[in-house]
Formats: structure tokens, sequence, C-alpha cells
């Protein structure tokens, strides 16, 4: 798995490299000598999470082998507005051709990473987990899921094969919840998780008459949250989801759920603005 997460993202920065320079980059190919060498040194426009650093020896390697990365910090470590990341060294042709990937990657990661922590703090003092949902990019819900873990949430299942969630219109087309979860209990790997969306107490009794692993309150008031929990008396895992805001984050922690999703982490999280500066080390040839 390890390894197909790894080609996974390294083609997600080849076709992100493919899509900004396509058949060359104009302006850098006819102003930058060849031969000259320079450091790009990244620096944070304000204060976040960083995420995505991982990313960067990759992707200039692509580019230009003789790049050399230093990360001047980690994957999660909270910043401040100034601070230098990363210094990338090399052709400096290299570093301008993958300048804007490369900060558009640190952007969009650190955003959902510095997002998720802010909703992970304000609940630091209850039991349930922040988690996210598959309201993500195409393409970068790999990278994107990783940014949340990076930020102290953590991970609902991937894609629709790790883990069943039954949601309203499989339960129409079932006919009934029971026959929902015993459909897939039937044709799913033992260990495959199923949880079931319910939008009422009498939805919540059904769910754990059909012994649903994870029972998903959705879009419920929050009075209601505390009675389906206290319905459900830790039979099932209890999922919180649909209209999560800041502002209401802490009464629903407080109805007692082990889990909050919250799409807004991947789909509506502000990207963090980062630079990169670029210093000759050689002078062109003359």
């Amino acid at each position: 798995m390890e390894v197909f997460l790894t080609l996974q993202i390294e083609q997600v920065i080849k076709t992100a490299l493919e899509e900004d320079i396509g058949t060359g980059d104009l302006t850098t190919l006819n102003t930058v000598p060849s031969e000259l060498q320079g450091k790009g040194i990244f620096r944070a426009k304000r204060d976040c999470v960083v995420a995505g650093l991982f990313l960067l020896d990759k992707l200039f390697s692509l580019l230009e082998p003789e790049v050399q990365i230093k990360c001047l910090c980690c994957d999660g470590d909270r910043i401040s507005r100034g601070t230098v990341i990363a210094e990338a060294e090399g052709f400096i042709w290299a570093l301008l051709m993958g300048e804007r990937t490369a900060l558009n990657f640190l952007q969009r990661l650190s955003g959902t990473a510095t997002l998720t922590r802010r909703y992970v703090d304000a609940v630091k003092d209850f039991h349930c987990k922040i988690i996210d949902t598959r309201k993500t990019t195409p393409g970068l819900r790999t990278l994107e899921k990783y940014a949340v873990r990076v930020g102290g949430g953590t991970n609902h299942r991937l894609g629709l094969y790790d883990a069943a969630i039954i949601k309203d219109n499989h339960i129409v087309a079932s006919g009934s919840i029971a026959r929902a979860v015993e459909n897939v209990r039937r044709h799913s790997p033992f260990m495959a998780k199923v949880e079931v969306e319910c939008e009422d107490l009498k939805q919540v009794q059904e769910a754990l008459d059909a012994q649903a692993d994870v029972i998903m309150l959705d879009n419920m008031e929050t009075k209601e949250m505390a009675k389906a929990v206290s319905l459900i008396n830790k039979r099932a895992w209890v999922e919180a989801s649909g209209g999560i805001t800041m502002e209401r984050l802490r009464e629903v922690a407080a109805a007692g759920v082990d889990f909050i999703s919250v799409g807004a982490l991947t789909h509506s999280a502000p990207a963090v603005d980062f630079n990169m500066k670029v210093v000759p080390t050689s002078g062109p040839k003359t």
C-alpha cells in the first residue's frame, strides 16, 4: 500500500508540473542562463500549520535531479508569518519552473492542516475526534487527507471501497435500513465497518436493531443528538455530521458523540500564502 501511495503521489506531482509547464516555460527559458545557480527561499506569509514539505524533494528532482532541498521545519509545525520553511538550491531555471507548483501544494495542504488544527483545538477537552469526509479535490484526496492528519484530525474512509456508509438513497433503494445493512454485510469483508446515516430517532433505533457499527446523526439538532447518544448507549460509535460550524462545534461535542465530521476541512479551507525568493549563488558566464 505504501508503494502504491508513493507512486500515486508522484503521478499527481507530474500532472501538476505538466499542467503548468506544458511545452516549456517561455519566460524562464528566455531570461535565465542555463548554468546559473541559486537558492530558492520558501517563506510563510501568515501564521499557519505547515503541510506539504515532503513533496518538495520529489517535485524538484523531477525537474532537475541535482536540486537540493533543505527543510527548516516539519509538517505539522505551527509557524508564524515570515518563517523560512525550506530552501531549494540548484539551477535557477529548475527552481523557477517548479516554484508555482510547489507553492500551490504548500498553500493548499497547509490551509487544510491549519483549519483542521483549529477544529481539533476547539474540542480538545472532549473525547470526540474531528474527522474528514470525501468532499475533496478530485485527484488530491490522498494529499488532502494527509493534511488533515498533519493538523491533528482523523481520516474517515478513504473512498467507497474501504467502508460502507448506508445513506438515504441506499435505504430507499433497499427498502429499509435492516435490509440495506444485511445486504452490505453479506458481500463485504469481515473487517469492513458498516455505518448508517440517520435523520431521526426512529432511524437510529432501526440502525441499532440492524447492529450497525457506526451511526451517523445527520443534520440533527443538538438536543436530538444528545437523545440519540443516550439511546445508542455505546452499542455503536456515533458520528455527528452536517452543518457543523465552528460556532456550533463545542455544543455538538458536549452531546457525547464519538466523531464529528467536517467537510469544510477539505472543501473550504482557506489557502495559506507562501512565496519563494531566489538568490543567485553564481553569476552567468560572460
